[in-house]
């Protein structure tokens, strides 16, 4: 009989159990740190402080299930003012306004519904992306439950371990014991869940494996460049009663061929096992396909599969996979443009396809509009620019960089209206998640050129024709499906919205 768990196997998966609650935890944290910290018009927006204060959400339209709030409503206005394409920013272009973006955010809405009601669903790649991504929400409450306040670390241990390994400081060697506890306790507990899970490896069927191995390998249906067995090939070149093949069974499922093949493509190709062309290798990596289902075989059981905000992440992420499906679809509809329709639409566009405008400058980031203003007259007063950051700045280190219009974006203008040398402000600009004001010093001003036409641009043109007809296409698709939908939008709920007006 072929050991449970060999010494080597053991630590692999005290590693991978640990890495996977160490991250799952860690993204939570940096979650809840980034949302702590946005700050759209500084201070919060008006939403995020009426929940603060215990007050329920405010929703500004509704399409069939779904409803939007202001708070969503908030989030995405902000994205819409960053730029984001940078290469072809028009600076003419009109700021995105709260009415525009909500019924982009209901066109959004209304593709998801028809992706749904176009069947999308029963795409096997996203099903099981969905499948993936619940079953990795759940091994991590599951963790969290199993581990959270269990893990205690005294004084003399971090001591103990920093007289070990003098490299260490108190931090990382508190951080390296946590790991090692950690890994202890999963270790443990998954030998339990284990143990009483009834699995059963129905070895004779290991040798058909190990064909099916080699043949995906070695002899593959469509040429690859890549020396390893690729995921299209485990969707596409097994037949369905390969995939059904069975190799393990425990008391509420079982682990097919397909489910082997999946664990093997999770692995990077370089430290996928070498010996897969034995009873031995099919076994442990049997193992380690048996892992995820058991965990969340475990956390089922104990009803975690029901909880609320679970079943909210999953249905967001299975909606954003659904629009993503959507729009895949229409941009296949696309045609590449001609020869000649690039050469005209590089007639008509040769400012954007030069050598673009920048500014050197160097920055003073403010806390509010009043303290800009006290900067601004200290500076006027003859004081040093950097003695001036020192006092005023919410950025204490700082040195002259080189700007452009994508990266500023609808501040561009206020820039370029400077001059070398000068110092103008406050103007606003965008820092971290939101928008503050600055006093910007103008070092140095670089006008756009053109080029002349080459083929050697037909890529790069072909590029921005085809995105200009995606966004076209989206927008008359969003719109034919709103008209096809029922939609209402609270216009008094945003009418006060306005990110750009900050204190």
């Amino acid at each position: 009989m072929i050991k449970l768990f060999s010494n080597k196997l053991t630590v692999t998966f005290l590693w991978l159990l640990a890495a996977i609650f160490y991250f799952c935890f860690t993204e939570a944290s940096f979650s809840a740190e980034r949302q702590a910290n946005a700050r759209p018009g500084r201070g919060g927006s008006p939403t995020a402080r009426t929940q603060a204060a215990g007050e329920q959400p405010v929703t500004v339209a509704r399409i069939a299930y779904y409803v939007i709030t202001r708070e969503e409503l908030e989030k995405k206005l902000m994205t819409e003012l960053y730029p984001y394409d940078h290469d072809s920013y028009d600076e003419n272009a009109k700021p995105a306004d709260a009415k525009t973006v909500l019924m982009k955010m209901l066109a959004e809405k209304a593709m998801i519904i028809e992706a749904r009601a176009q069947g999308y669903l029963k795409n096997e790649a996203i099903t099981t992306s969905v499948k993936r991504f619940m079953d990795r929400k759940l091994v991590n409450l599951l963790f969290q439950r199993i581990i959270q306040g269990k893990i205690n670390i005294t004084a003399d241990e971090i001591t103990r371990k920093m007289q070990a390994d003098p490299k260490l400081d108190k931090a990382r060697a508190k951080t390296m014991i946590e790991r090692a506890k950690t890994s202890t306790m999963l270790d443990q507990y998954y030998r339990q869940i284990y143990s009483k899970s009834g699995v059963k490896k129905l070895s004779q069927n290991f040798p058909r494996a190990i064909q099916i191995h080699e043949r995906l390998l070695h002899r593959p249906k469509q040429t690859r460049k890549a020396s390893w067995i690729q995921t299209s090939q485990v969707k596409v070149e097994l037949t369905q009663s390969e995939k059904n093949i069975v190799l393990a069974q425990y008391n509420s499922g079982k682990i097919t061929l397909k489910d082997w093949f999946q664990a093997l493509c999770d692995i990077v190709p370089p430290r996928r096992p070498q010996d897969l062309n034995t009873p031995q290798g099919v076994n442990q990596l049997l193992e380690r396909a048996l892992r995820m289902p058991l965990l969340v075989s475990e956390a089922k059981t104990l009803g975690l599969d029901r909880n609320k905000d679970l079943l909210k992440q999953v249905r967001d992420y299975e909606d954003r996979r659904l629009f993503s499906e959507a729009l895949s679809a229409k941009r296949k509809e696309i045609k590449e443009p001609t020869t000649e329709q690039i050469i005209a639409y590089f007639g008509r566009n040769k400012e954007s396809f030069g050598t673009g405008k920048s500014l050197k400058i160097d920055l003073i980031w403010c806390q509010n509009l009043k303290a800009a203003k006290q900067a601004r007259a200290t500076l006027g007063s003859g004081k040093d620019f950097e003695a001036v950051r020192q006092q005023f700045s919410l950025e204490k280190k700082g040195k002259p960089f080189t700007t452009h219009p994508g990266s500023e974006g609808l501040f561009w203008k206020d820039l370029w209206a400077g001059d070398p040398n000068q110092i103008i402000g406050p103007v606003k600009g965008f820092y971290q998640q939101g928008i503050s004001w600055r006093i910007v010093k103008i070092l140095e001003k670089a006008p756009g050129k053109e080029r002349p036409y080459s083929t050697n641009m037909d890529g790069q043109i072909r590029s921005r024709i085809m995105s200009e007809q995606n966004k076209a296409l989206i927008a008359r698709y969003g719109k034919e499906l709103l008209s096809k939908y029922p939609h209402q939008i609270y216009a008094d709920k945003i009418k006060d919205i306005d990110p750009l007006n900050i204190p």
